[in-house]
């Protein structure tokens, strides 16, 4: 599976906090739940395209 997020960003938007190395596994296989449930709510009405009103 690849990374779907980037370290840096999620450690600037954090600011003043350490972050676990184990934290950005957990972050990224939720954003791939996410993902995978958009995507299947798209599918379910019927369209390829996923749109914000998937999240």
């Amino acid at each position: 599976m690849a990374d779907l997020i980037v370290k840096a960003a999620v450690k600037e938007q954090i600011e003043d906090k350490n972050v676990a190395s184990d934290f950005y596994d957990a972050l990224d296989d939720e954003v791939a739940t996410v993902l995978d449930n958009a995507a299947r709510r798209a599918e379910e009405n019927d369209r390829k395209t996923v749109q914000p009103r998937d999240l």
